[in-house]
């Protein structure tokens, strides 16, 4: 039996702050835009073009980008295209395509995070808690025995 796919991956920048928001039912919810750009070319001449994409993400994934995504962070986010139909205040149908994220990986240098945290995987792990239902939360964390306690985490290759 074949099975279809719905798979997103994604780079790119924050375009504004995180938004956190609580469910009735006590269920974080992040929201938050990412622009991913491209060069093309149009004749002799490059141009850059941005697409946008709004994320979701649910629960301690929710939690950690808040935590730690701000306006211009980069990110690598992968997850599944949602679209929800609505009324809209005029009784007009509006639809709305999102990126459901299920992983998200903090691209930023060490330092570079300009939300003034230290973008050090240990400190993001450490202050988010234990990882989203299927142990994906913030990229991966290294294990103690892949590197010396010692050894900057940049000069590490993943």
């Amino acid at each position: 039996m074949a099975r279809d796919l719905n798979k997103v991956m994604l780079t790119g920048r924050l375009g504004k702050d995180v938004e956190l928001r609580v469910t009735p039912n006590g269920r974080s919810v992040a929201t938050f835009s990412v622009a991913s750009s491209r060069n093309i070319r149009e004749g002799d001449n490059w141009k850059e073009q941005t697409e946008w994409f709004r994320v979701v993400a649910w629960e301690k994934l929710a939690e950690t980008c808040s935590n730690f995504l701000h306006k211009g962070s980069h990110v690598f986010i992968e997850g599944r295209l949602q679209t929800r139909e609505w009324q809209d205040k005029d009784g007009q149908k509006r639809f709305s395509t999102e990126v459901i994220a299920t992983d998200m990986t903090m691209l930023d240098s060490k330092g570079q995070n300009s939300g003034g945290g230290s973008g050090d995987i240990n400190d993001a792990w450490d202050n988010a808690g234990s990882p989203a239902s299927g142990g994906r939360s913030g990229g991966n964390r290294p294990r103690s025995n892949d590197f010396d306690e010692g050894q900057d985490l940049e000069d590490i290759p993943f």
